[in-house]
């Protein structure tokens, strides 16, 4: 099968199975986001859906938060994973968007790359779900779902993925495509046990039909996180 026509049908079948596909972290704000986003870094969104509400009633803004020191902010959030270094960067982070930015979170990549904590991936999230740019922030789910259906073909890096998959994702889909992705790996393509069986994407995919490097390789490959 062609490259294009295997982008076309994973994209109606995500259109017909998946019509709606949005972050499951809880904001209000596009800071509320980008402190969410950095606490999410290999840790569940459920968990850190636990720990943002006291968080934000404590520090709504970056203002608030620019006030604290690590140590305040890792009393709320010492259950996340890397507490210490995720305290450190949000403590950072708030004071330079209010040093530099005036309070407000910027919504280009480069800037967003300058505060701390936020790498590339990250600031894709907020570029993507906030702004509604055609950005494509590629972590372990999408890696992993891009290599196994084949829409990647040889991708070591998440760097790579990103561009194979905005290449070919039409631009005004490409937020809504990150969602599809990481949602259908979250649930459905799994890292450890893929629940084929529910699948419906299992005709058109290479790791199914067996053509896809077996799981030794692709868990080799997401060693190659996203930051």
């Amino acid at each position: 099968m062609r490259k294009n026509e295997l982008y076309r049908r994973v994209i109606e079948y995500f259109e017909q199975a998946m019509p709606v596909a949005e972050t499951e972290l809880h904001y209000e704000t596009p800071f509320q986001l980008l402190v969410a986003v950095v606490l999410s870094a290999q840790c569940t969104d459920k968990r850190v859906n636990m720990v943002t509400p006291a968080l934000f009633a404590a520090y709504p803004t970056p203002e608030a938060m620019a006030q604290a020191t690590k140590e305040q902010i890792f009393d709320y959030i010492h259950s996340v994973s890397y507490p210490n270094s995720k305290s450190h960067h949000l403590a950072g982070l708030s004071r330079m968007l209010v040093e530099e930015f005036g309070g407000e979170v910027p919504d280009d990549r480069e800037q967003l790359q300058r505060l701390p904590g936020v790498g590339r991936k990250t600031a894709n999230v907020v570029e993507a779900v906030y702004f509604d740019r055609p950005a494509m922030p590629v972590d372990t789910h999408v890696f992993r779902v891009a290599n196994r259906i084949g829409l990647t073909v040889n991708s070591k890096t998440p760097l790579q993925t990103e561009r194979e998959l905005v290449k070919y994702i039409p631009e005004a889909l490409i937020p809504k495509a990150h969602h599809w992705l990481i949602l259908h790996g979250r649930y459905v393509c799994q890292a450890r046990k893929p629940k084929c069986g529910e699948c419906g994407l299992t005709e058109v995919c290479k790791y199914y039909s067996g053509q896809e490097p077996g799981d030794k390789e692709i868990r080799r490959k997401e060693g190659e996180r996203a930051v």
